[in-house]
């Protein structure tokens, strides 16, 4: 090998080093989840805000597509017309 390491030594030598320190961040899981039930209506309800925000952008965002490429098919008639 003259001093070079082949990629396999070096792929095993990553592995070895990962699968050492994986535990050290990994997240705690001693808390338990107690929302009360009123933050999770309220969580709800922005969801809720946020999805019906939501469908008239996309409504307008469809419009606004299918009008820029209904315009440049008018305006490519409009000149070979004039030709």
């Amino acid at each position: 090998m003259n001093g070079k390491y082949s990629l396999m030594t070096i792929a095993q030598s990553l592995m070895l080093v990962l699968m050492g320190t994986g535990a050290a961040h990994a997240a705690s899981t001693n808390k338990v989840y107690m929302s009360g039930t009123l933050i999770l209506l309220f969580l709800g309800f922005c969801a809720l805000v946020v999805v019906i925000q939501l469908m008239p952008a996309i409504a307008t965002l469809y419009g606004m597509i299918k009008g820029a490429l209904s315009g440049s098919k008018q305006k490519a008639e409009a000149t070979s017309r004039n030709r």
